[in-house]
């Protein structure tokens, strides 16, 4: 495998990296912060601030989870590092 490639694989293998990380970031801590403000909309008595904290950052994980694991396979595939099934 020529250096070429390898570099270019860990460029977007990187890039990919840090966007999750990002958006990790946003879904762990900037939400948590905007809970209160947040909290002044109800859904069905329950404050959207809950909604959010509570669940919908666990679910945005989980689906970053599958959403990074089809994405890196994309780069192994494109760069032929792909694991053979």
């Amino acid at each position: 495998m020529s250096e070429k490639n390898v570099e270019a694989h860990w460029r977007k293998t990187s890039s990919l990296m840090w966007l999750m990380l990002g958006l990790w970031a946003f879904f762990s801590f900037f939400i948590h912060m905007l809970a209160p403000q947040l909290n002044a909309i109800r859904i069905i008595g329950f404050p959207l601030g809950f909604y959010m904290a509570a669940q919908g950052s666990l679910v945005a994980f989980v689906i970053m989870l599958f959403w990074f694991a089809k994405a890196q396979d994309k780069i192994d595939r494109e760069f032929g590092m792909a694991e053979e099934d």
